[in-house]
């Protein structure tokens, strides 16, 4: 986080108020020059955002089959997984054809797994936001036949890993997406009985809830509207679009958002917020 405008401001208030008060408004002014230095940094250009976006979206399918491929043979549950991603990207057909090679790639047995990584973090750098994207992707399919492969949960640990993310927010991150499953399996389902489909899961419980959101049921609430502002910021599909995200992952990005919300609206129902 960037403290130099904050400074200047703060002297230059102090200066020319010769008083406390002239300070906090000086250093209030450098912050936002900061936040705006900080925005214009960040903002790819459009090479950058298209090498990004290119090497997210095959680093995607590769490590999702290579996932598909731990436990020594790829279901039907994870080819539906993978082809469920595909349609919810709306993907033509020409491109569907290059995510399935490289889904297939990622199941041979010599996937150069530490290349492709190493390229894609070198590529993607240090957006953290994206990085979590990607590994919650994969989590989803680690968990596409319902339950986690102790090979499958050793990759995800690598790629989590590799890019920098602690163990415990790995951890962290595997219950979210377990959660946030919930929520999203709930959310389809509804929308399948209004078009006529047959009932399948249960409404997500409270304690789902607070998984997503990553809080506990004793945290008070402005612990809690902390995580899900935080979380809502870090899954924003605009920002991690701007930041190198596919624009044909917007949908899952949104959907993300809108499971997170829902998370949040059970907390605030129950505790009769």
């Amino acid at each position: 986080m960037g403290w130099v405008g904050k400074l200047i401001g703060g002297l230059l208030g102090y200066f020319f108020t010769r008083g406390p008060i002239g300070a906090l408004i000086g250093a209030f002014l450098g912050h936002q020059l900061d936040k705006k230095t900080e925005e214009a940094r960040e903002r790819l250009d459009p090479a950058s955002q298209q090498k990004i976006q290119a090497v997210f979206f095959t680093s995607t399918f590769s490590i999702m089959g290579h996932i598909a491929k731990a436990d020594g043979r790829v279901s039907e549950n994870e080819i539906a997984h993978a082809e469920n991603v595909m349609t919810r990207m709306g993907l033509d057909a020409a491109t569907r054809k290059i995510a399935i090679d490289h889904f297939k790639q990622g199941k041979e047995a010599n996937f150069d797994f530490e290349n492709v990584m190493r390229n894609f973090k070198q590529v993607v750098g240090r957006q953290r936001n994206l990085l979590q994207m990607f590994l919650e992707i994969q989590i989803s399919m680690a968990m596409a036949d319902g339950q986690m492969a102790a090979s499958e949960q050793a990759i995800l640990r690598q790629i989590g890993q590799r890019l920098g993310f602690a163990s415990f927010i790995i951890d962290q991150l595997i219950k979210m997406v377990q959660a946030t499953q919930g929520f999203h399996q709930y959310s389809q389902q509804q929308g399948s009985k209004r078009a006529g489909g047959q009932p399948g899961y249960g409404a997500p419980s409270i304690g789902q809830a607070y998984q997503v959101l990553g809080v506990s049921s004793s945290d008070d609430k402005a612990t809690i509207k902390k995580a899900y502002k935080r979380l809502m910021s870090q899954h924003h599909p605009d920002k991690l679009v701007s930041k190198g995200l596919p624009e044909s992952m917007i949908k899952i990005a949104t959907e993300k958002t809108q499971e997170i919300k829902s998370a949040y609206e059970l907390i605030e129902k129950n505790r009769g917020w």
